[in-house]
């Protein structure tokens, strides 16, 4: 039952291994005093002495009262870092005189006004005085993620103008060493880490979108953390607009984790009555390293009302096979050799509507091209569902180019900066003002046209480019709003986030979307890294994997198609290549791995990740282990060898996460194609095609493979006998 106190309460959240205290005593703003381990039940005696047992000795040079982190840090409570708070309410019309056109600084100072604590949140509500109402929502949800986001209300009669508002979450001192990624177009999601040292180590994106080099995940740990081992923090920020995600090390003996929304100046102005929400910060602990901030991250996803209940239909899309070059023909015979192939879901990509030739044109104009499809797209559909393939359609709803009727028609419909020229060209194209709300009905109404028309069950909905004017926070809020409005009006199509590849991959994306694509390379040697580090975060479910042709589009690396095949299967797999020019061997090995993956996908898409340590030497080895009643039960690995091994035989590979107690088989999955040379002589096990051994020995001591050179793989079916 809600309880509200507001003297003498501390509140103690627990769930999946993980304890959140708050201390809320007083009317001074809370403090956190522990997010980590599980503390067990704890009465209420025990909590008082737990948090008194927190208080900090009177540090020298410093103000005149122990410091006391609070859960908004701000200035005025002697925090040096980056505050939970900054803004400030505009006195320039009550000012005259000498005043006159100036500006009164005032640091906000906040008092508890009430706790509210229904299970499984903890909701505080703070206020300054009689200008500023803020509320904090604390959720640690069934899986140990631990949710918050904030709510400012502007109650004076002042404008305050809004800096940032942020979620601060405490570090225990053991935290001394960082993780997070950074990345560029077609190389997503690139690993980077170093010590968390003295003072304040930021991290910002400004791209109106996530961004290649999204910082993506903040990790702080144990030094040396990896996969399997270490006690980490981690914070992820749930929105596709800009960011800022910082460590603080204080010499206070303090160290903070901190995300908030990246407001541009003038942003957010609240006049009276007026509120701004946060968008959702999601944060999670774990004492098992790495793997088991992902069980957190992923059962959490798996929750969400929008996470795909079907299975994950192998998809072909047709970009890298035709590119702009439409027409039904071509097509069609595409469609034909994706059903041979044993694909369940067709995706037309970019060049379907008028004038759409080449990325000059025609964005905004959302009507089916009549040179290349004269009869519309319904002989294309009606090949493609006849085949008992669904049909997805490619669309960039948020964008419009120049050259089209829209902008033709509605020049100021484009998003700029108040009247100012319009911003730099970005791919040909600029952003639809989807705020307005003339644009954002006629994008909806254009898309349900569509949707109403034919019978589409997906779309691919994409966003080639940065936002370099106009409001990012308005932007993404609209879009949301699009993205709800046609899920309400169409529950059944849907959708995949795409941003010129992996720039819009999130949480916030993801409460609306069932699919992500994770980056623009099919070039498997780059995209076995993205895939396996977007992971640690996103379940394998949301993530397209697709296999291309060899030499790669986007690297022209030159690649086996047995390594293509085995690195596609792990995610939402697919395919993005002219399946009408390949090779008799590569026809007949399509539905070989195709059957594979359906075999597959049911683990692949709800068990455990689980990886090998942060290996210094080849291969690699990845996993994922799902459970029965009893305990681990079936798996399936992958061991990727990406660059010359170190040894000349390689030593033997654990195989993680598997129950010591019981007896596995381990078998080859025959992905349609050689995977690997092995130019040396294969262990015994692996000619005789099969091995039992147990969980004790697999995860300890390890199995023995063949060798492998750089860029081949291995996929092993591990199940319980």
């Amino acid at each position: 039952m809600p309880s509200t106190n507001n003297t003498n309460d501390i509140v103690h959240l627990r769930a999946a291994g993980t304890s959140f205290v708050l201390d809320a005593r007083g009317t001074g703003v809370p403090s956190i005093t522990h997010w980590g381990a599980d503390l067990g039940e704890l009465t209420a005696a025990q909590l008082v002495t737990l948090a008194d047992s927190r208080e900090r000795a009177l540090g020298p040079s410093s103000i005149d009262q122990p410091f006391r982190l609070s859960i908004v840090p701000l200035l005025a409570e002697g925090w040096s870092g980056l505050p939970g708070l900054e803004g400030r309410h505009d006195q320039r019309a009550a000012a005259s005189g000498a005043d006159a056109g100036g500006g009164r600084v005032r640091r906000p100072e906040l008092r508890t006004e009430s706790i509210e604590h229904p299970e499984p949140r903890v909701i505080v509500t703070l206020v300054d005085e009689d200008s500023l109402h803020l509320t904090i929502t604390f959720e640690l949800t069934a899986a140990g993620v631990l949710r918050s986001r904030s709510q400012l209300t502007n109650t004076a009669t002042e404008t305050f103008e809004l800096s940032s508002l942020a979620t601060i979450l405490p570090l225990a001192p053991v935290a001394r060493e960082r993780l997070d990624f950074s990345g560029i177009w077609a190389a997503e999601r690139q690993p980077q880490r170093s010590a968390i040292d003295y003072g304040t180590w930021l991290r910002e994106s400004r791209h109106g979108r996530r961004g290649h080099d999204d910082s993506y995940l903040t990790v702080a740990g144990t030094p040396g953390f990896g996969f399997r081992h270490g006690e980490v923090w981690a914070m992820h920020l749930g929105t596709s607009g800009d960011t800022r995600v910082w460590l603080d090390r204080s010499a206070l003996g303090v160290t903070t984790v901190g995300a908030a929304e990246l407001l541009a100046p003038g942003e957010i102005r609240l006049a009276t009555g007026d509120s701004y929400e946060t968008p959702w910060a999601y944060a999670a602990w774990s004492d098992a390293g790495l793997d088991g901030l992902s069980d957190r991250f992923h059962a959490w996803f798996r929750g969400l009302p929008a996470h795909p209940s079907t299975p994950r239909p192998l998809t072909l899309n047709t970009w890298e096979a035709v590119y702009f070059d439409h027409n039904f023909e071509q097509l069609a015979a595409l469609a034909d050799a994706a059903a041979d192939a044993g694909v369940e879901r067709f995706v037309l990509d970019d060049g379907w509507m008028k004038n759409r030739i080449d990325d000059k044109r025609a964005l905004g104009d959302w009507t089916v091209d009549e040179l290349s499809w004269p009869e519309g797209l319904t002989p294309l559909v009606d090949r493609v569902t006849a085949s008992g393939m669904q049909f997805g359609l490619w669309v960039e709803p948020e964008m419009v180019s120049l050259d089209s009727d829209l902008a033709r028609e509605h020049p100021e419909w484009i998003l700029r900066d108040d009247d100012r020229p319009l911003p730099k060209s970005w791919r040909n194209q600029f952003v639809l003002d989807l705020d307005n709300p003339a644009a954002f009905a006629h994008v909806l109404d254009a898309i349900s046209a569509l949707l109403d028309e034919y019978a589409i069950s997906y779309l691919k909905w994409d966003m080639n480019r940065d936002l370099l004017g106009g409001s990012v926070h308005r932007h993404v809020a609209a879009t949301y709003r699009l993205m709800d409005e046609l899920r309400e009006r169409y529950p059944h199509v849907e959708i995949e986030s795409c941003a010129s590849g992996g720039a819009r991959v999130d949480a916030g994306v993801l409460e609306r979307v069932q699919r992500v694509w994770p980056s623009d390379t099919n070039d498997a040697h780059d995209r076995f890294s993205i895939m396996r580090w977007t992971n640690l975060l996103v379940p394998f479910e949301y993530l397209g994997s697709h296999v291309g042709s060899s030499p790669a589009h986007t690297s022209g690396r030159s690649l086996s198609l047995g390594f293509r095949l085995a690195t596609a299967l792990m995610g939402h797999s697919g395919i993005e290549w002219d399946l009408t020019a390949t090779t008799t061997d590569e026809r007949d090995a399509l539905p070989v791995w195709a059957a594979a993956y359906r075999s597959l996908r049911g683990l692949i898409h709800s068990g455990r990740v689980v990886r090998g340590e942060l290996e210094v030497t080849q291969p690699i080895v990845t996993g994922i282990v799902a459970d029965d009643a009893t305990g681990v039960a079936d798996a399936v690995f992958w061991v990727t060898c990406l660059d010359t091994p170190s040894d000349a035989v390689p030593t033997s590979r654990r195989l993680p996460g598997l129950d010591p107690h019981r007896e596995y088989r381990i078998s080859p999955v025959d992905v349609g194609a050689a995977a690997a040379t092995y130019p040396g002589t294969a262990p015994a096990w692996w000619l005789d095609g099969t091995v039992v051994l147990s969980g004790a020995v697999l995860g300890s001591v390890g199995l023995q493979l063949p060798i492998l050179h750089p860029d081949e793989a291995l996929v092993l079916r591990v199940t319980a006998v």
